[in-house]
């Protein structure tokens, strides 16, 4: 048979070995997550031994001892208080107790506990080095140093408490009763104690941080724009574990919301104008219980200004007169740069046509007076606005009064003086005539006279009709009456009438004088004839041959 101190041994050594490969086993998923951790832990709880060793018997023959196997302790109890520093390492301080058939064992331990934790369960290994005080009934109490290896499970019901499932520890120690002189203890003067020890019972944990709550807080910038231009959200996590990826949900009531990781581009065209929100949800995903948060922010999208268009008409020209025609150009605009039309073109009189920005009035059949010209321009909202301009329509002039032309004023007779032998005379009558003649003239600035001078057929005297005209003209130039016209004003002429006269044609500014069968007379060659002329001797001579 195998001895029972070894299969102690083994039975422990089973037991560390199994809760080592459980945790190696365990998902790495569930090793990674992090988890709460009290700053204390401590266990309480009942605690069975099997001492694993033999000690000298207490009860024969001093000087021929043979070895008491220690029985199991069946009573106990184990109080074990850690300090964790970490998520998985801890300081831990051990107390064991247990007794039986007048047989005793305490063991006073310290040494590092290593836990890996999960959302449900605790696993954990420790190895701690142990005072061991050892009672045997009939030997005295002794004092040894030891150790204990071992490990066990803890299953949570919540976060102050866990039920520690199992605890299986191999316990060492060495004890030594060689001091006992007096007695012969031979190889079992100084023994070692290879147990088992178990454990069930409760773990109190105290001391968890302060609960923080995840926290996330959102801003948008602009927080006020035009339809159309786009706003940044940003998400701002706290409260998370920064060694984790968190991931991201973005989602709004207003436009397209396209999201990467803690930042997020809201399209805003098509969107109404209005107050819109976009939200975002923070999620830790190794985080099973409490790791999302969420935030909100709040824009504001306006329409465009919704100005309507400017426009004014004008007319090239504005003032026409009946039947005559204007331009009319229109000038629209929008202030929002909005794309715009002309239409609805009318007028009060007259006939409008156009289309687009011009149109053409024209007042044919209109009456004298004002004709407004309307139009309207349009943007591609709707939006308009009228405009009008006036023309003015005048009644046409009256037709120009014809051209000054010549007229005769009057004429002289010289038929008188052809009876007497002298044709070229102006006799009294004749002067009186050209007396007013002169009085046209002077009361007349700008008329010039132009005198005709003509002569029958029948009368042989050489430069008759010249010297008519010749003569009058030296009246009024010149003569008794001393009228003193301007001679540059008087132009002589023959004609052909074929009578004995000189006619007197009136010539106002700008006319002319209709010289068709008239000739001008030469007034270097045709002088005045003098009413008495002197007859010079070699006149009389010639006259006489």
């Amino acid at each position: 048979m195998v001895p029972c101190s070894k299969l102690g041994i083994r039975s422990v050594l089973f037991a560390i070995f199994a809760l080592m490969l459980a945790v190696s086993l365990f998902p790495a998923n569930a090793l990674a997550q992090d988890q709460e951790v009290p700053k204390l832990d401590l266990f309480t709880g009942y605690q069975w031994l099997h001492p694993g060793g033999n000690v000298p018997t207490p009860f024969g023959d001093p000087n021929n001892p043979t070895a008491y196997k220690i029985p199991d302790m069946g009573k106990g109890f184990g109080v074990a208080l850690t300090y964790n520093l970490d998520q998985h390492w801890g300081a831990e301080a051990d107390l064991g107790h247990n007794w039986g058939s007048g047989n005793y064992e305490t063991t006073l331990s310290v040494g590092p506990r290593f836990m890996v934790r999960t959302d449900t369960t605790n696993y954990f290994l420790h190895s701690l080095l142990s005072y061991n005080r050892l009672g045997v009934d009939g030997l005295n109490s002794k004092n040894g140093i030891g150790a204990i290896l071992g490990g066990g499970m803890d299953l949570k019901f919540s976060r102050l408490v866990s039920w520690r499932l199992f605890e299986a520890d191999y316990v060492w120690t060495r004890h030594n009763y060689a001091e006992d002189a007096s007695l012969d203890f031979g190889s079992l003067r100084r023994p070692e104690l290879e147990g088992v020890r178990l454990r069930t019972g409760i773990v109190w944990n105290f001391g968890y941080p302060a609960t923080v709550t995840p926290a996330a807080s959102c801003s948008v910038q602009p927080s006020e724009v035009m339809v159309g231009e786009p706003v940044t959200a940003t998400a701002t996590a706290s409260n998370f574990n920064p060694k984790h990826t968190l991931t991201y949900t973005w989602s709004g009531n207003g436009g397209k919301v396209t999201g990467k990781d803690n930042t997020a581009s809201i399209d805003t065209n098509g969107v109404a104008g209005g107050s819109y929100t976009v939200s975002a949800q923070v999620s830790d995903p190794k985080m099973k219980k409490g790791g999302e948060a969420t935030c909100t922010a709040s824009f504001t999208v306006k329409e465009p200004p919704k100005n309507p268009p400017t426009f004014s008409l004008s007319a090239n020209p504005s003032t026409v007169q009946v039947g005559g025609t204007s331009n009319i150009s229109a000038t629209c605009s929008s202030p929002d740069n909005m794309q715009t039309s002309v239409a609805g073109w009318s007028a009060t009189g007259g006939n409008i046509s156009g289309s687009g920005n011009t149109a053409t009035l024209n007042t044919t059949g209109a009456s004298p007076g004002s004709i407004t010209v309307s139009a309207t321009c349009s943007d591609s909202r709707g939006l308009s606005t009228p405009a009008s301009t006036a023309v003015t329509v005048e009644a046409p002039p009256p037709p120009p009064p014809p051209p000054p032309q010549a007229s005769k004023l009057s004429e002289c007779d010289f038929s008188n003086m052809a009876k007497i032998g002298k044709p070229w005379r102006v006799d009294n009558e004749c002067k009186a005539i050209l007396d007013d003649v002169a009085k046209n003239l002077q009361q007349n600035a700008d008329n010039k006279l132009v005198i005709v001078g003509n002569a029958e057929p029948t009368e042989k005297r050489k430069n008759l009709a010249a010297e008519r005209a010749v003569n009058a003209k030296a009246y009024l130039t010149g003569g008794e009456a001393k009228q003193g016209i301007d001679p540059s004003r008087v132009e002589t002429r023959t004609g052909n009438l074929g009578t004995k006269s000189a006619q007197f044609w009136v010539v106002p500014a700008g006319a002319t004088f209709p010289a068709e069968d008239t000739q001008v007379v030469d007034e270097s060659k045709v002088k005045a004839v003098p009413d008495h002329p002197k007859v010079t001797a070699k006149k009389k001579a010639a006259k006489a041959a």
